[in-house]
């Protein structure tokens, strides 16, 4: 077993998530230490294209790809899958405000989302790839889904925040057992004489776990667009939900500021679901070009956001 194996990658992968839990114990995160851990991540993702440019034939030697073509789909699947992760930030910032989850209790609440994710993506990329390899149609299942999934991102900027008080989830864990007002610490069961008692914690993870299915369902027809070799799609989304805590806490109290975030993230979408309807085609997109277009689409959107709220800061100073 080694690093370039799924085992190997997978316990490289458990080793991070003990990294990224233990540099958030006590539950208080500072800005500058989330600023420092968010480029420590995507310093480790660039590290780990380099390893794929330079090793690619040991991680998958079957494999028709030339070291740079795997390099460059990997950082492309990457860059596509940390731009629809800040969309999970929106959601996130989001369910925190209506549920009223204590900051102190918001990093481990993270964590499970982004356990609950790499197991939901993981699970996903195994049945997209099977699907994929035994029935070449599905692509253009997944590009329909794609183009619809842009416009309803298109429309959700135009409409009020969705409401998760009434949920699923929340109705689930109601049904089932009685729930508390308050929270109780890290506990999402608590007992009284009457029995089992459910706090809030409880119901914010259950939340948080089906915002995990929605976005597996955006983010790996998505991938599946750049690459379909499981391993490249697999990483790309492991390194690109490490960084997602680290992330949320630089970006917490700026959130309101990224207007524009959602039309690009739906362009994108579109995007990629039109060089999925194109990928057999003599009009097929290279990557590289996918490449270039998902990086100027996120800088013009986050350079323009912070552009027209830049009043904003001006009336908190």
């Amino acid at each position: 077993m080694s690093l370039f194996s799924y085992e190997g990658f997978a316990i490289l992968t458990v080793l991070m998530l003990a990294l990224d839990l233990y540099q958030t114990r006590g539950g208080k995160v500072t800005i500058k230490k989330a600023a420092i851990w968010s480029l420590f991540w995507v310093a480790l993702a660039l590290l780990f294209n380099v390893v794929i440019y330079l090793y690619w034939p040991l991680m998958a030697p079957e494999s028709s790809y030339t070291n740079g073509q795997a390099a460059t789909a990997f950082l492309t699947g990457y860059l596509l899958e940390k731009s629809l992760s800040v969309d999970n930030l929106f959601v996130f910032a989001l369910i925190f405000g209506q549920f009223s989850v204590p900051a102190h209790l918001r990093p481990r609440v993270l964590m499970l989302g982004v356990v609950g994710a790499l197991i939901l993506r993981g699970i996903m990329i195994a049945v997209g790839a099977q699907l994929l390899s035994e029935y070449h149609w599905v692509l253009y299942i997944f590009a329909a889904f794609l183009l619809y999934t842009g416009y309803k991102l298109w429309k959700e900027g135009e409409e009020e925040p969705e409401d998760f008080s009434n949920s699923l989830p929340v109705r689930l864990v109601k049904r089932f057992f009685r729930v508390s007002d308050e929270y109780q610490g890290n506990k999402m069961l608590v007992k009284d004489s009457k029995g089992w008692i459910a706090t809030p914690l409880m119901i914010v993870v259950a939340v948080i776990a089906l915002t995990d299915v929605m976005f597996a369902l955006d983010s790996i027809p998505a991938i599946f667009a750049v690459t379909q070799e499981p391993f490249l799609v697999f990483t790309a989304n492991v390194f690109a939900l490490l960084g997602l805590r680290s992330l949320y806490f630089v970006l917490e109290g700026m959130l309101t500021r990224f207007c524009y975030l959602r039309v690009a993230l739906a362009f994108i979408l579109s995007f990629i679901g039109i060089k999925m309807l194109l990928m057999e085609t003599v009009w097929a997109i290279p990557t590289p070009v996918s490449l270039a277009v998902i990086a100027l689409s996120i800088t013009t959107a986050i350079v323009a956001s912070l552009w027209k709220t830049r009043d904003q800061v001006e009336q908190t100073q």
